[in-house]
């Protein structure tokens, strides 16, 4: 199982890096697919750093919920331990699909929220830094009796997900329509944010399903 979860999360490591960056690029940008122009892009982007904390944070959100939903080592800790760090994974991605309605909103509707409080890197990621809180006490309110936490938690983000994408695509076409030059920036992280978390549940989603099989299959050969 633990190989199986390695295998998975490096399989979307890979979609991350090698699909969304590019389609970030594609989507935000007015350069054609595979020109010179759309590579140096990929390039630049690269090179910044807020690609690279976006991709650590999805990537270690989808290593935490996977291998603490498949690694029956766990069990001897207790519970509490558990579901706070499920909660803590949950709620950063929350906090990213949070932060990407707000952002494509809000682009789309001309707001001063982001002229006004997002003006700088410090203030986003203080932004960010609430949302991330509010959102782990809200789960760990929620899911502190519960017993399957983390196939509730996937459920949960794959439905914000859909919902995120649902704001997120109008935007960019408004945005798109409306010939603005940087707002598209902002719709595109929108819709890659909604992408890259609705394939993360997946992978949980995947092995939770492979486990429950093994167990029922453990089950009848012991009886």
């Amino acid at each position: 199982m633990r190989k199986w979860g390695i295998i998975i999360t490096s399989f979307y490591a890979l979609i991350v890096l090698g699909l969304l960056l590019p389609a970030y690029v594609y989507f935000a940008g007015d350069a054609r697919l595979f020109s010179s122009e759309f590579y140096n892009s990929v390039k630049n982007g690269c090179e910044d750093w807020f690609p690279w904390i976006f991709f650590t944070s999805v990537v270690s959100g989808q290593a935490i919920l996977l291998f603490l939903s498949v690694d029956t080592s766990f069990k001897h800790l207790k519970p509490r331990a558990h579901i706070a760090i499920s909660c803590i994974a949950a709620s950063m991605l929350f906090a990213l699909l949070t932060f990407a309605v707000i952002c494509s909103l809000d682009a789309a509707t001309k707001g001063a929220f982001l002229d006004k409080y997002l003006s700088s890197t410090t203030q986003s990621i203080s932004i960010c830094g609430i949302l991330w809180l509010l959102w782990g006490i809200l789960f760990f309110l929620y899911f502190r009796n519960s017993i399957d936490v983390t196939t509730r938690l996937v459920s949960w983000l794959l439905k914000g997900s859909v919902l995120e994408l649902l704001i997120a695509v109008p935007c960019h076409i408004i945005v798109r329509r409306r010939g603005d030059c940087c707002a598209t920036i902002l719709t595109s992280f929108g819709i890659v944010t909604g992408m890259a978390v609705m394939l993360l549940c997946f992978g949980p989603s995947v092995l939770l399903l492979y486990k429950k099989r093994m167990d029922a299959y453990g089950a009848r050969d012991s009886k």
